[in-house]
């Protein structure tokens, strides 16, 4: 890998690893969140959909960041936008250390929030960036822009492995800055090159012309979700706002429809939006909960370290002669097998399989699509791959991890109270659960679950110091109720995955059509804006 001659200015390698560092950060501050639900739980007694809540509330902070981001970098340049990034990430930490019994679900809701917007301000800088620096390889280096995210979740999880209850959650948050330093200390006084759209003099409608009243109808959907829902606007007032950036739009672009083939990526972006980022936020609890909680996290290291590792391969991959879109096709496949092997694990060893397989899925999704959008769409400078992030974040704060626990808290309710109906009147929560257009249900109260799951806990460490680690024998001796706490919640877990599978299945079938289009046009190709502002085919050697 040479990037001094695959970029196309001299501090290419270092442009690339600021930004490495920048999403380094942000996937160390998720996997410490996503690590830390359970402390959580048992401390303010927060139910399942509480918790989706506050680790997804980074997701449409990332929207808002990733969108204002990209419309105005393309303008204002890069410099600006990292520096307001830095300031954020270090008010949200300052904001995690407020934290307190009667602010809590607010404070780490907002907190997190504040940190998602760190996140997408930086990404907004460093996709296009890297996309303009390797125009010849973007598959392959967005990959490695993108490998820095799994890294977070190792780092991240480690993290929470090793401190535990040795030292405040709080503190463990704050971990996050390390990195943050570094991505400073490294795009400081660095000259920043200009996307092909801004050198090719296009306007800000005409950047947007490709995104059309399609695309745009996909973000202002979300966002109309995220006004009424996260934000508890009034529903007219959220469909009106939407509304309104939607004719926004419209005159910005002169109510171009926009391009069917963005729009469909647009979509795509947010069901993996929905499965990748929305699952990460449940996955360790869950595989803990069908196991044990340190193997869950284990596992949560194990599976970004298979990503981390094959994000470096996309390059290698491309040359065996797979195009960017049969590469997702393949890994939609294997991410609907992956989830579903999941589902059914009953040992360590099955779930390093079954999470191997998830693994390998997930792991070309993100940055091979923002590749695809930049290789198509080059008319649209920061705009596409911008929106396409917004999307796929805000899809996972408002579909992926507060959907699946909905329907953990929902499946749980519904397991124990059929196990026992005496059982469940105890330990049903007070307050429903409810998401989207879904009915209210009510899932296990939060602290009563926590205690159940404290006491079965002490009998698995208690049973590892006469050396028993069979964990179906702990559950053996916990009392008659706690037992049908236990195996209703791990019920549900299963359901919940194999709910989840449906999306990448869904994904498979949308990315094998999209492969046969592009075969019946030639094959796919990476385009170029020419002399005369018209998007072209790339010369040779400046493609996949």
């Amino acid at each position: 890998m040479d990037m001094q001659r695959d970029g196309i200015t001299p501090n290419a390698g270092r442009l690339l690893w600021a930004g490495f560092f920048a999403i380094l950060a942000a996937g160390i501050g998720f996997s410490i969140r996503a690590g830390l639900v359970g402390t959580w739980r048992g401390e303010f007694g927060f139910s399942d959909t509480d918790l989706g809540g506050i680790t997804s509330a980074g997701f449409p902070g990332f929207c808002f960041g990733i969108i204002a981001g990209g419309l105005v970098c393309d303008r204002l340049g890069y410099r600006l936008l990292i520096l307001a990034a830095f300031a954020m990430h270090v008010v949200s930490a300052v904001m995690t250390f407020a934290v307190g019994k009667d602010n809590a679900l607010g404070m780490l809701w907002w907190s997190t929030f504040v940190f998602g917007l760190a996140n997408g301000t930086l990404e907004a800088v460093a996709n296009p960036l890297v996309a303009t620096l390797f125009p010849q390889r973007r598959t392959h280096y967005l990959n490695i822009l993108h490998a820095s995210w799994p890294a977070g979740l190792v780092i991240g999880g480690l993290i929470v492995l090793a401190l535990g209850d040795s030292v405040g959650w709080r503190l463990q948050l704050a971990l996050f800055l390390v990195p943050t330093l570094f991505y400073g200390a490294l795009f400081f006084g660095q000259a920043m090159p200009r996307s092909e759209a801004t050198r090719s003099g296009l306007s800000f409608g005409a950047m947007f012309k490709d995104v059309g009243i399609a695309g745009a109808l996909v973000i202002c959907l979300l966002l109309s979700q995220f006004f009424a829902g996260s934000l508890k606007l009034p529903e007219t007032l959220s469909y009106g706002i939407a509304g309104a950036l939607l004719v926004g739009v419209g005159v910005a672009t002169k109510f171009s429809p926009g391009s069917w083939l963005l729009f469909t990526l647009f979509v795509l972006h947010l069901l993996i939006g929905a499965v990748e980022l929305g699952t990460d936020s449940w996955i360790g609890g869950i595989t803990g909960n069908l196991l044990t909680p340190d193997q869950g996290q284990i596992l949560f290291v194990f599976t970004s370290a298979v990503m981390f590792g094959l994000r470096f391969c996309a390059g290698a991959i491309e040359r065996m002669g797979l195009s960017p879109v049969g590469i997702l096709f393949v890994s939609a496949a294997m991410a609907f097998v992956g989830l579903n092997l999941t589902a059914g694990i009953e040992s360590f060893g099955m779930a390093l399989l079954a999470l191997t397989v998830y693994a390998i899925g997930k792991t070309f999704f993100w940055p091979t699509m923002l590749a695809v959008a930049s290789d198509r769409f080059p008319r649209t400078g920061a705009v596409a791959i911008s929106l396409m992030g917004g999307i796929g974040m805000l899809s996972a704060g408002i579909v992926g991890g507060p959907g699946l626990g909905y329907a953990k808290d929902r499946f749980a309710g519904e397991e124990l109270l059929q196990a026992d109906a005496a059982v469940h009147a105890k330990f049903v929560a007070e307050q429903p659960s409810q998401w989207l257009v879904f009915p209210e249900v009510r899932g296990l109260d939060g602290k009563k679950r926590a205690e159940v799951q404290k006491r079965l806990d002490d009998t698995r460490k208690e049973l590892a110091k006469a050396g028993v680690t069979d964990a179906k024998e702990a559950l053996g001796k916990l009392s008659d109720e706690d037992r049908k706490v236990v195996l209703a919640s791990i019920e549900a877990d299963r359901r919940t995955l194999r709910v989840d599978a449906f999306i990448p299945a869904t994904m498979a079938v949308m990315f094998l059509l999209l492969a046969l289009w592009f075969r019946s046009k030639g094959g796919y190709r990476v385009l170029r804006i020419g002399k005369d502002g018209q998007v072209e085919d790339a010369p040779a050697g400046g493609g996949h």
